[in-house]
């Protein structure tokens, strides 16, 4: 049974709140007179990638009959908004803490490659919703769905790539330690399509 405790639901509010503004700040490029504009279109794209990113990992881990629970990272949370100021962002604003005497490497390696997955495929749905727009495109609307799209297609292919790096406590260094041939395979898919389409975007 899926369950979410007051502080769980909590933890994942502020984060995602944090993490959205930090994203914000960082597609501003230094002019802040359209912060207020930029950031609910920001919190969608960044809404579903973070929050089901988190859900990946939890609900995977469940699955394995364990007990977890997200947890946010304070100092975390401050590096991601500071580092927005600088061009980029190091997203680790927490985790989802699994409670166990002991896992597999396998198993681990399964419930951290959840997350980078649920971001691939959330990125590869913004891009066919962002194709299908058609002459919608040029309404007033459309221009916001397109602006949604758009953003939601980079920050999920980037939040699969980040959280891929081979560097402990992030998922690719769990991945990585499980079997080095499906952490490249996955590495490469995510920076490939961070690539692609931060190009074409």
């Amino acid at each position: 049974m899926f369950r979410f405790t007051g502080k769980e639901i909590r933890d994942l509010i502020i984060s995602f709140i944090v993490i959205a503004l930090g994203f914000t700040i960082l597609y501003s490029n230094g002019d802040y007179s359209h912060i207020t504009l930029i950031f609910p279109i920001v919190m969608i794209g960044v809404g579903a990638g973070f929050i089901f990113h988190e859900l990946g990992h939890k609900f995977v881990a469940m699955h394995y009959g364990y007990y977890a629970e997200y947890e946010l990272w304070p100092t975390g949370l401050l590096i991601a908004l500071a580092s927005s100021f600088f061009g980029f962002i190091f997203a680790a604003p927490g985790a989802v803490v699994i409670y166990s005497n002991g896992m597999e490497e396998k198993t681990n390696g399964i419930i951290s490659i959840a997350g980078p997955i649920v971001n691939i495929i959330l990125g590869l749905i913004f891009f066919l919703i962002l194709g299908s727009l058609g002459n919608f495109v040029y309404t007033e609307t459309g221009a916001i769905v397109y602006l949604i799209c758009v953003l939601g297609t980079r920050i999920n292919f980037f939040l699969a790539a980040f959280n891929l790096l081979p560097i402990p406590p992030l998922d690719g260094s769990k991945v990585m330690a499980w079997s080095v041939p499906v952490w490249l395979i996955t590495f490469a898919i995510a920076a490939l399509l961070v690539l692609f389409f931060g190009g074409i975007l």
